[in-house]
């Protein structure tokens, strides 16, 4: 056998705790705190710091998801198997969050948090809120999210950050590509070393990413404060444990069944995890949750689909966010919501959470959008929530991470398109940067 095809060794550095990434995103944000609670000023003033970070990140999320969707299925050859996976993927993720939608409604009417409020809707303050409720037209109408999947160009997706119609051109752009075989080798080539200029970009940006966390959250409870927790304290409690409940009944379980240890894999991603609590920002980990998938054995084809699909729809933790918070208003309003109301609200929810996709900070405006559909609840009492919605952001956008980082393992295994010994290695060893990869060859 030629020593060239034997696997990769992979040998652990020790290097000081201080140098690993994890490690100073948490003290980024323990910092952040401190800072925002002790010196507000300060705090507010350190916003630029997570806003820099957040649209570094943004401006190379559009290509990276082009790259990796259009190579995934040009060099998956068989149109067969990118359906496959397509519809898998699909399925995969209307099951997930519809249980987390259920978990959300089920958790909310058993501990009642907002029972005993008695707010009077009339008599609050709607100011700030009512930028999210403009926002809540444009996702109203289902043919009007349909229609708006088709880009009035073909880079009016990368110029707006939509992330849905990034999708479709690249879908669509692949199958071109897969359709012309041996003439598309070329572009693919192209694809790929563009693809590493954009991360050497994001190499760049992640070095200075605890400091995005620390403006992020600085910012954050030099706003808002302590004080915030104290009336909205068990909507907060509640939505975590609810979270919770989902880690516990569904994505374990699911983890467990399919091979492989999902305490595990949560370390594996762990600096991409501290950075969306930090950030409350999903895209701001795309690009790296994209590669570690594929190093922990995940066929290239296979994470090129599932992953942008899931950042599009599936959504557990903001289902979640959803189910809870619409069904708290409605207790802190005093409005009556029955049993086939909230089946109802569900039903909408299953559509609205999709209108959102791609749009960043898009969380309250669907809110909006499902309550002006339901028309029970009144759509203003959204400004309930907005002093807590940053801590409420954080905790979701840290489940669907997870959410599709479990989504794309078990969609490979299906497809049998998962590497499961490097799979398990991958996982027992931890993630090692790649420059740190030794490759033993034959000296003789």
């Amino acid at each position: 056998m030629d020593m060239k095809d034997l696997p990769v060794p992979r040998q652990k550095t020790r290097k000081p705790f201080y140098r690993d990434i994890s490690f100073q995103v948490l003290a980024g944000i323990v910092i952040g705190v401190v800072v925002g609670h002790y010196w507000p000023d300060i705090g507010k003033a350190s916003q630029p710091l997570g806003d820099a970070f957040i649209k570094l990140i943004q401006m190379v999320v559009g290509p990276v998801i082009f790259c990796s969707v259009v190579s995934g299925i040009a060099n998956a050859g068989d149109m067969k198997k990118v359906g496959r996976v397509a519809v898998k993927a699909l399925i995969y993720f209307e099951v997930v969050t519809s249980i987390a939608l259920v978990i959300g409604l089920v958790t909310i009417n058993l501990l009642q948090p907002g029972v005993g409020m008695n707010i009077d809707v009339n008599a609050l303050d709607t100011g700030a809120a009512n930028n999210y409720i403009t926002q809540a037209h444009h996702f109203v109408s289902t043919s009007t999210f349909l229609l708006n999947l088709i880009p009035k160009t073909m880079v009016s997706g990368f110029a707006n950050g939509d992330i849905l119609q990034i999708l479709f051109v690249s879908v669509l752009f692949g199958f071109g590509l897969a359709a012309a075989g041996d003439r598309a080798r070329p572009m693919l080539n192209v694809l790929d070393s563009f693809a590493q200029g954009v991360y050497w970009i994001i190499g760049l940006a992640m070095k200075v990413s605890p400091i995005a966390a620390y403006g992020a959250i600085a910012f954050t409870v030099s706003r808002f404060g302590v004080g915030s927790l104290v009336s909205l304290g068990k909507l907060v409690g509640e939505f975590y444990l609810t979270c919770l409940l989902f880690f516990v009944l569904v994505l374990w379980p699911v983890a467990h069944f399919s091979g492989f240890s999902l305490l595990k894999l949560m370390r594996y991603i762990r600096s991409e995890l501290l950075l969306v609590l930090g950030t409350s920002s999903s895209e701001s980990v795309f690009p790296q949750l994209l590669r570690k998938l594929e190093q922990l054995g995940c066929e290239k084809s296979v994470v090129g689909l599932v992953l942008p699909g899931g950042y599009s729809f599936n959504h557990d933790g903001t289902c979640l966010y959803f189910a809870a918070v619409s069904v708290f208003l409605a207790q802190a309003t005093n409005t009556a919501l029955g049993w086939e109301q909230q089946i109802g609200l569900l039903m909408v929810l299953l559509i609205t959470s999709k209108g959102g996709a791609g749009v960043a900070g898009s969380a309250i405006a669907v809110l909006a959008a499902t309550l002006a559909a339901t028309n029970a609840i009144p759509v203003s009492s959204i400004a309930i929530i907005l002093g807590v919605h940053r801590l409420l952001s954080s905790a979701f956008v840290f489940v669907n991470i997870t959410g599709n980082a479990v989504a794309t393992v078990v969609v490979a295994r299906w497809e049998k398109a998962l590497d499961s010994v490097r799979l398990q290695a991958e996982l027992e060893t931890g993630y090692i940067e790649p420059e740190v990869a030794i490759r033993t060859v034959a000296t003789h």
